[in-house]
């Protein structure tokens, strides 16, 4: 049954994610770079259809790897979702450009790798939702790396929609645009829901960045 295909899996935002998509019946092909990690977000989906695969995300070989486990366990996704970031405060000057380029490989290059794994196929098929986790409504200083890694979210959702929307698959990032915490305003489980909204809104309706 083809499902739900996450990538950067945690306790956070994406153990609710993958929580409120397979509520609706979906497996779930969940990608984390820690085998502890993923194996405590499947742990957490006890009596579901899961697959747990360790990938580092800016290991393109590796990446690519653990997404051919999923479609080979569940077919092509009908929801491909990025929350894999490199959460760091930092300030312009104060990295190397060795570590600018790890940060960005993880906040972009990642979700680049998957999205150009999956999303043919998701063409192919005429259908499917490509979601990344965004953030940063508004540059901090205080944390550059993250500020100008989803800046170059809302770009490739932008591209991916150029490219793909035409052929049924729907790009969008979820902006997320404070500190996330159960019974917070940005609860988990309350993000989680405009994951599936996003998914299931008709082609006339795609929003390609909701803010919350």
């Amino acid at each position: 049954m083809a499902g739900l295909a996450l990538i950067g899996v945690g306790p956070g935002i994406g153990l609710a994610v993958a929580r409120r998509f397979v509520r609706e019946g979906m497996s779930a092909g969940l990608i984390a770079r820690s085998e502890a990690t993923v194996k405590a977000a499947a742990d957490g989906l006890a009596g579901a259809d899961v697959l747990s695969v360790t990938a580092d995300v800016t290991d393109e070989t590796a990446l690519r790897a653990a997404l051919d486990r999923v479609v080979d366990a569940y077919g092509v996704p009908e929801v491909v979702v990025y929350n894999a970031a490199l959460i760091q405060p930092d300030r312009i000057g104060e990295l190397t450009a060795r570590q600018h380029l790890d940060a960005w490989a993880v906040n972009v290059v990642g979700a680049i790798t998957a999205a150009a794994h999956l999303l043919p196929a998701m063409a192919e098929r005429g259908s499917g939702s490509f979601l990344i986790t965004g953030g940063m409504p508004v540059p901090k200083a205080a944390y550059a790396s993250l500020s100008i890694g989803k800046a170059g979210v809302r770009t490739l959702v932008t591209l991916l929609d150029q490219q793909y929307g035409a052929a049924g698959v729907h790009a969008a990032s979820v902006t997320v645009s404070g500190g996330v915490a159960p019974g917070s305003s940005w609860d988990p489980d309350d993000i989680a829901n405009h994951y599936w909204r996003l998914h299931t809104q008709a082609p006339a309706e795609w929003i390609h960045e909701l803010v919350i």
